[in-house]
């Protein structure tokens, strides 16, 4: 999906200006942010990849002007309403004004250590073999969804290499839509600066990109 939040490489932005020392959180809300989002996912009624995509369709004037946080909080309005544990009103209004829908689990506050030292693994076994190798070259593949996809806009019709198969893990352009988790090889590409960047760019510099194999082309 080419959205707001695909902004890699893209002129008109200024440069990258990292906070030195910046702290896990600028406000107090920003805690509570993080918080909800855990306890919401936590509710078994979508998965992370649906949850990216919530994000990605903020509207791009909403998106551009809001901070980071702010954008996962506008999201998890979307999630929950969409999935019908609270109306629009309700969101609104911040009060409960219905019975809305029954959660599979309810994250409470004695278990929070052992879900995140738990994680949630995306890593699942395939009984194919991957298509590509270390030291094969690839070009990714030229399109525009218009759902999620993890393959960045910039990084789109380019040539590179594959430095290392990572694995096999849910195919989020599926997984965010309810249509199953469907796992595919992950490869590791490198791209070197004149691809990506063009004419003028450092020869030095590279990009790792981390690619399904569905994204890949043989070179």
């Amino acid at each position: 999906m080419n959205g707001p939040h695909d902004l890699g490489g893209q002129m008109g932005f200024g440069p990258v200006a990292p906070e030195p020392n910046e702290p896990y959180f600028h406000a107090e809300w920003e805690k509570r942010a993080l918080g909800i989002t855990l306890s919401c996912g936590a509710l078994g009624a979508w998965n992370i990849d649906e949850s990216r995509h919530a994000r990605e369709n903020i509207p791009p004037a909403s998106y551009l002007g809001a901070s980071y946080y702010e954008i996962w909080t506008r999201a998890v309005d979307t999630l929950l309403e969409r999935h019908g544990f609270a109306t629009a009103e309700e969101l609104r209004t911040g009060r409960s004004l219905e019975q809305g829908r029954v959660p599979k689990r309810i994250l409470k506050a004695d278990m929070v250590d052992g879900v995140l030292a738990k994680g949630g693994p995306c890593d699942r076994p395939l009984d194919t073999t991957p298509l590509f190798a270390a030291g094969d070259y690839v070009r990714t593949k030229n399109f525009n969804p218009t759902g999620h996809t993890r393959l960045p806009r910039y990084a789109r019709a380019k040539t590179g290499v594959i430095e290392a198969v990572q694995g096999s893990f849910v195919f989020p352009d599926d997984n965010a839509h309810g249509r199953g988790e469907n796992p595919q090889w992950v490869y590791t590409v490198v791209f070197d600066g004149p691809e990506i960047w063009g004419e003028g760019a450092d020869p030095s510099l590279t990009v790792s990109v981390d690619a399904w194999e569905s994204y890949l082309e043989r070179v």
